[in-house]
């Protein structure tokens, strides 16, 4: 066997593991007198061994003080971006109530007759709008504001809208269930999309988050496309739909006797026969137009003629206020009824009812009417209104007084004037032309031909206030 004899060096580091043959004189139960001084902190037995017993202790240095003082902020989201998502989720959280509280109110229209909820609703639409139309001007301004979250929640409030106006003009009693389902719409659609954005039905505020915003605070790109769509995509497009809604509206309310065109507002005429030879025109008129309107339907009339004229009377003063388009035609260039009409030929007759015929409903607000349009807004007509109460059925009475009760009145004058001439001419508000038709066509008589008057006309160019002559038609139902 081999025996390994470790050098000098390594002999001091070994361990005795055997005791010593002569124990010290001062064991450890018994210290010494003068015990050496502690060895510093830190120092190592071997150093403190070796060094000389005169030698200095080395220099003890402090550790570093701790400083107290403000934490250091952890990276996170900067306060322009905390603004832009709480903006866009209490923009999100009022589309979403205003949609739930229409739905609310309109359930409880169907269901009990009343909009008990109309007052918040209100308040509150007046609240969503602004916000609506501050996050629409900001999505041009900014691409924080994220065009995934703000475009389905515009489309939500505008597809409405723009379905809304045709429903109005065909059904229009159906309205009520028109705006129910549409507010129904957009609770869920507003519910889907905070179900996207948060990944869960556990939902959190703030509805928008700071991942959902875009980057980059203002972008000249995303401006000038935003100014762009708007100017030559949108705001045409919206002048061509509301001007078709408009001409579509025209046609309807009014049986298709005024039309709306390019050139302006076209008066349809149409003559009426019957087997016995006797002929029933209908003309269309309103309290303005131009001047060549009114002139070229005085020279249609024939003098052999039975004019059966349009005017409600007053003999007993029941109306305070009178009604008067001087202001509006002269603002617009155009002659009122009574100064340009001027008929010189044939036989006039009165065919109108007289006011006390009226509801007296319809004669109160009748004179609310005309005390508004001939003061204006002022503390005594405001106050007017606020104290004005309409009844129930209110719309019904307009429309029986108004419409229904006048054409009856000419129609009895018509039919009891009938064996006294041949050719009779009705120049009657255009709103009572289709109910007219609809009775005179019961009576034996269909429809022989139409001619077209420009009332008002769009533009300076005079091309004659009406078409060459009768246009004859084989249409015998309308």
């Amino acid at each position: 066997m081999a025996l390994y004899f470790p050098p000098d060096s390594a002999k001091s580091s070994m361990v005795n593991l055997n005791p010593p043959d002569n124990p010290p004189d001062n064991p450890p139960d018994n210290p010494p007198d003068n015990p050496p001084p502690p060895r510093p902190a830190g120092e190592h037995p071997e150093t403190s061994a070796s060094a000389s017993p005169n030698a200095l202790p080395p220099k003890l240095t402090p550790d570093a003080p701790t400083v107290l003082g403000r934490p250091s902020l952890p990276t996170g989201i900067s306060p322009g971006r905390q603004l832009g998502a709480s903006l866009m989720s209490l923009f999100l959280g009022l589309v979403l109530a205003n949609a739930v509280l229409s739905t609310l109110d309109d359930t409880c229209a169907l269901l009990w007759g009343a909009h008990f909820l109309s007052l918040p609703s209100t308040i509150l639409l007046f609240i969503t709008v602004p916000a609506v139309a501050l996050v629409y001007a900001l999505t041009g301004l900014t691409p924080v504001i994220p065009k995934h979250v703000a475009l389905p929640v515009m489309a939500l409030l505008g597809l409405p809208l723009v379905v809304a106006l045709p429903v109005m003009v065909y059904y229009y009693h159906e309205l009520l269930w028109f705006d129910w389902l549409t507010s129904g719409a957009q609770v869920v659609g507003c519910l889907l999309l905070i179900r996207w954005l948060q990944g869960n039905w556990q939902f959190r505020w703030p509805l928008v988050a700071d991942k959902d915003l875009g980057r980059g605070p203002f972008s000249w790109g995303n401006l000038l496309r935003f100014v762009g769509l708007n100017l030559l995509v949108l705001l045409p497009a919206a002048i061509l739909y509301l001007g078709g809604c408009a001409a579509l509206a025209v046609h309807h309310f009014t049986g298709g006797f005024v039309a709306l065109r390019p050139g302006g507002i076209v008066m349809q005429a149409r003559k009426y026969t019957r087997e016995d030879g006797r002929s029933v025109v209908l003309i269309p008129m309103t309290h303005i137009a131009d001047p060549e309107f009114y002139r070229s339907v005085a020279e249609a009339v024939r003098s052999n003629s039975v004019v059966l004229m349009e005017g409600v009377t007053d003999r007993h003063n029941l109306l305070t206020n009178r009604l008067s388009y001087r202001r509006a035609a002269k603002s617009l260039h155009l002659a009122e009824q009574h100064e340009g009409f001027k008929l010189e030929q044939g036989r006039l007759i009165q065919a109108d009812v007289d006011v006390q015929e009226f509801s007296s409903n319809t004669i109160a607000l009748l004179n609310l009417v005309t005390l508004v349009h001939g003061e204006g807004l002022t503390p005594r007509t405001v106050g007017q209104l606020m104290q004005y109460s309409p009844t129930e059925d209110m719309e019904q009475q307009l429309f029986d007084d108004l419409l229904a009760k006048r054409n009856r009145h000419v129609l009895s004058e018509l039919k009891a004037r009938l064996p006294e001439s041949a050719d009779f001419v009705i120049p009657w508000g255009a709103a009572h032309m289709a109910g007219l038709a609809r009775e005179i066509e019961k009576s034996g008589f269909h429809l022989a031909g139409t001619r077209d008057y420009l009332a008002i006309r769009f533009g300076g160019k005079k091309d004659g206030g009406a078409s060459a002559d009768w246009v004859p038609t084989e249409i015998n139902n309308h």
